[in-house]
């Protein structure tokens, strides 16, 4: 396993560490209802330094981009960060990522921690028809996700830049914590405003101390990986690997707002026709009418009992207090309202198909 250039301070924090992608990840300090509440109301800081960073150079950087996801990155401007997903040419999905324009012809792609060879290796092997350059970053950059509805106000003395004008989905190069040239983006999982911070190995532990120095009077805590998941859950934000994987389409995971097709992009004309015609089976978010917890793989059935999908996410909803999901049905079910069951050991539990996202702030 290896550890992220701040593991031996989740150590001495008490951190339960688990192995997550290849490495000794927190998945817990406090536990995960206290953590949830700790970025719901205040500032929580996460460190996800395991996730993947290539940058993509040159005068075809762009149009390789272009052809390996499938959001459009030409509306990109300097400064711009957007959401998108590799198809396979199956159907599926490689991954999903964050693709970010650093300068004219330059482009950072964040991607999961399970999935940089594998990313890496798709993207290259396109990229013998483009030539761009192309630099795996994964091992010599950390990235701490400071989340929460203060994290504007605690952060601010840190930098020189003005940390509530950076819109969502843009970002700044600029000192942060004594560090230059730090990426500050208005990104995240949490669905509770906040900044991702991407910094070299070095920097890290000087910036995780002074966010921390700073935002003591803000009730600021540190997060683990499974607090990170119920946040993440009660957006509808999918996880690769769970929501979405090699075998479902951006189409049937409600994708279809990054699958833009303006473009040439792999597999597009597939999944065009998936989109004119409308896919058999759809993800949809539910909540549980009565009690219990639904879990990743657990049945879903029909009132007759007949199996008819699967939970791709699940859990007791920390905000909520009930307990919410997301699973593949046929798209009969999909409309908001549908009644649906999930088997829960020898009992289906009644669930209504929702919109997202479960948690509205």
């Amino acid at each position: 396993m290896k550890n992220t250039a701040l593991t031996h301070i989740h150590e001495a924090l008490g951190a339960k560490l688990v192995p997550f992608a290849g490495y000794n990840m927190p998945v817990q300090y406090e536990g995960v209802n206290a953590e949830h509440e700790t970025v719901r109301k205040a500032v929580g800081v996460f460190d996800v330094s395991h996730m993947g960073e290539f940058l993509i150079e040159g005068d075809n950087a762009l149009a390789l981009i272009q052809k390996v996801t499938s959001n459009d990155a030409s509306k990109l401007e300097i400064g711009d960060a957007q959401y998108s997903c590799m198809p396979n040419e199956d159907g599926g999905i490689v991954d999903d990522l964050i693709c970010y324009r650093i300068k004219e012809n330059t482009y950072l792609l964040v991607v999961n921690a399970s999935n940089i060879e594998k990313d890496w290796n798709w993207i290259s092997s396109y990229n013998n028809d483009f030539g761009a350059t192309m630099r795996n970053l994964s091992e010599d950059y950390s990235l701490l996700a400071i989340q929460g509805p203060k994290a504007v106000e605690a952060m601010q003395s840190l930098t020189s830049e003005d940390l509530a004008a950076i819109k969502f989905y843009t970002f700044k190069v600029n000192d942060f914590a004594g560090i230059d040239n730090v990426i500050i983006s208005a990104t995240g999982y949490t669905g509770s405003g906040g900044f991702e911070i991407y910094c070299k190995n070095e920097e890290v532990e000087q910036i995780w101390n002074k966010v921390f120095e700073a935002g003591k009077d803000f009730g600021i805590k540190p997060i683990g990986l499974a607090a990170r998941d119920t946040l993440r859950l009660e957006m509808g934000y999918c996880l690769y690997g769970n929501d979405i994987n090699d075998t479902t389409s951006p189409i049937e995971a409600g994708l279809g707002w990054i699958t833009k097709f303006t473009k040439d992009f792999v597999n597009h004309k597939e999944l065009l026709k998936q989109k004119e015609h409308k896919p058999a089976r759809k993800l949809v978010a539910f909540e549980f009418d009565e009690r219990g917890i639904p879990r990743h793989d657990y049945d879903i059935v029909d009132s007759s009992g007949q199996k008819i999908g699967i939970v791709t996410s699940g859990t007791m909803s920390p905000s909520l207090k009930k307990g919410i999901g997301m699973g593949y049905v046929p798209r009969v079910f999909a409309k908001s309202g549908s009644k649906i069951y999930i088997q829960v050991r020898k009992k289906a539990i009644p669930a209504t198909v929702v919109k997202l996202p479960f948690y509205k702030g």
